[in-house]
């Protein structure tokens, strides 16, 4: 395996277009998978933090609250209605969480 130490400088150079090929396949793979499965599902919501968590007092809640489940929400972790625009620019069905009282 001590072939790589006879290579000249011309040699090396000779690679350098299949080095950039392989990057570029591979940015190109990544590309596919990330938009094929999608990339972060928390656009931008308390980024700062390490994992998001909300907890609430079921005595709180009142009659009913509506929790948002697309990580669009300015109410966050209330929903705003901002999975409406969401779904319809994507192609998607996400829906709020709405947690009431039994009457």
């Amino acid at each position: 395996m001590d072939f790589y130490r006879n290579l000249k400088v011309s040699d090396w150079a000779s690679l350098i277009p299949f080095g950039i090929a392989c990057v570029a396949v591979g940015f190109g793979v990544k590309t596919l998978i990330d938009k094929k499965l999608g990339g972060p599902v928390n656009p931008a919501i308390r980024k700062e933090e390490s994992k998001v968590v909300d907890s609430l007092d079921i005595e709180d809640l009142g009659n009913k609250a509506v929790f948002c489940r697309c990580w669009r929400s300015s109410k966050f972790p209330y929903c705003d209605g901002s999975h409406n625009a969401h779904n319809t620019v994507h192609a998607d069905n996400v829906g709020p969480l709405i947690i009431k009282k039994k009457e």
